[in-house]
Formats: C-alpha cells, structure tokens, sequence
C-alpha cells in the first residue's frame, strides 16, 4: 500500500492521507510521480476512471500517526498555484531557491 496526502484550497483543509493499492497509486503517480494535480489527472485519464480510483482510496483513510511515510500528494484547486510545482512533479526537483539549505543537501543525496 501507498499514502496519498490530499492538499485541497480549503481553509478548514485537514490535509488527510489515504492508502491506495499499487494499481491506484501508479494510476495516479505515473513515471515516478509524486506530485499530482486533481485537474491533470482527470484531463490524463476521464472523470469515470477518477471518480471510480478514489472512491475506493477515499475507502481508506489512515491515521496520521500511523503513517509509514507519504508517497504522493494530490492536489485540489491549486490550478492558479501551479505554475510553482515543477514540471516533473517530482518534489526533488523543485527550483532550488524555493528550498532551504537541508533541503537542497537532502535532495542533491537523493540524485
């Protein structure tokens, strides 16, 4: 299984994880994705193939001390904040003036 934290515009977001089969997860985070937008992923694969993915994920909430660490992130209504997230989608490969020195140490190991 997979955890999925789910990011949303909301002001009372409470920014929850899911677990998802490896099915699900590679569905939504292809080519080593770990960043997705709720937008992309519905232009990518149909609103059915979407509605009928997290429906079963939404099945599987997780306790947030209970996380062995968080594999995707899945953002909704963030379409005018984009522009930020790299292209790849990959966290690693954020502009690295957007992160601070452990970061930039962290992921440069992690290349």
């Amino acid at each position: 299984m997979k955890n999925i934290q789910v990011i949303d515009g909301a002001d009372n977001c409470t920014f929850p994880i899911f677990q998802a089969t490896d099915d699900e997860f590679f569905a939504i985070f292809p080519n080593d994705k770990d960043l997705e937008f709720i937008e992309d992923l519905i232009a990518r694969l149909g609103e059915e193939k979407v509605s009928a993915t997290l429906i079963s994920i939404w099945e599987k909430p997780i306790m947030k001390p209970l996380v062995q660490g968080i594999h995707g992130t899945l953002f909704y209504e963030f379409e005018n904040k984009k522009h930020h997230f790299p292209k790849t989608r990959k966290e690693k490969d954020f502009d690295s003036a957007a992160l601070n020195p452990a970061q930039r140490r962290l992921y440069a190991q992690s290349s």
